[in-house]
């Protein structure tokens, strides 16, 4: 009966420590993924910011500019861009829309981005666009890969329509979750104007036949949780002018907006929870499980060799047998 359990013990020792490698580079790229339904928003602030009067075209100092960015998952999208790839791919509809002290529009972003749900990496197909104008991204966009190593990235900038790198910085703390910091400076560079504008009447075109352009630059920093690859927190210190043509008048250029970026306090809070959670749950995958059953696997290894010594140990003696009396000869 020992030899037979051991047998058995054996058996599932090979397979526990066979499933810990499997589980953790087999398994988990493949089943660690994006989900395509995925929703969520954030609201951001610049407190004490500046900001372009149109009707006076005079930049003036404002107490707060709120900007609202949501990420949709377009599942029947990404369902048809999957039967081209591949493989699983996500399809996020967001959009970024910036509002004044009074509640009304100063500009929105839409963008469509098309990525890997497993890698991030960016999935080119028809559809990849900021506010309307196809695009070709490289590199990442709002989140960074699972597992997110120390190193910099390439990341999309959907003003400029180009990628740069994003720099890592180190390895910090924030809000008790270790996060690595990532920086990435945009310099003035001449851009587009949005296709809406915050004034009725005014177009790109009409803008464009003025003679003025508009400029941008931003320094964008992100904390982010590196065994998810979600950014726990963000700012952005974001600068916009308009820069010659007679709109102006007899000036050079005027600033459209500038402030200094940062999340409300609340979705902190909120993100913080939530990547918290998620973290588990890849840990779970990665950590936990694998190294809980190569812990088992050795355990169950080293209670089999223990029952096969006491198989092979010799028993006791058996009792000598009773011989039985010669027959005394005639």
């Amino acid at each position: 009966m020992c030899r037979k359990a051991s047998l058995i013990l054996l058996a599932f020792a090979v397979f526990f420590t066979a499933l810990s490698p499997l589980l953790r580079w087999y398994a988990f790229p493949r089943l660690a993924k994006i989900p395509a339904g995925q929703y969520q928003d954030m609201v951001l602030e610049a407190k004490d910011a500046t900001l372009l009067d149109y009707d006076t075209m005079k930049a003036r100092r404002v107490p707060k500019v709120t900007i609202v960015q949501t990420l949709r998952g377009n599942v029947e999208a990404s369902e048809k861009i999957e039967r081209t790839a591949g493989r699983d791919v996500v399809v996020w509809d967001s959009l970024s829309y910036v509002q004044g002290p009074d509640g009304n529009m100063v500009s929105k972003l839409p963008e469509r981005y098309i990525f890997d749900a497993h890698s991030q990496e960016p999935v080119h197909a028809t559809g990849e666009s900021v506010d309307g104008d196809p695009v070709t991204r490289q590199g990442i966009e709002f989140k960074w890969p699972f597992q997110t190593e120390k190193r910099d990235y390439e990341y999309f900038d959907a003003q400029t329509r180009t990628s740069a790198p994003i720099h890592y910085q180190g390895t910090r703390t924030f809000r008790g979750v270790k996060v690595y910091y990532f920086e990435q400076t945009i310099p003035w560079t001449k851009v587009k104007f949005p296709k809406i504008m915050p004034v009725e009447g005014i177009t790109p075109e009409s803008v464009a036949k003025t003679g003025t352009t508009r400029w941008y630059t931003t320094v964008r920093k992100f904390w982010v949780e590196p065994v998810t690859g979600a950014p726990v927190y963000a700012e952005e210190i974001h600068k916009e002018e308009l820069r010659g043509g007679t709109l102006l008048g007899d000036r050079d250029k005027v600033t459209a907006f500038a402030g200094h970026v940062k999340m409300r306090e609340d979705y902190i809070e909120y993100t913080v929870d939530l990547v918290e959670s998620n973290r588990t749950l890849v840990l779970l995958m990665t950590s936990y499980l694998p190294w809980g059953f190569l812990a088992l696997g050795a355990g169950l290894l080293s209670l089999s060799l223990c029952l096969e010594a006491r198989s092979r140990r010799p028993g006791d003696p058996e009792p000598a047998g009773v011989t039985e009396p010669e027959p005394v000869g005639a």
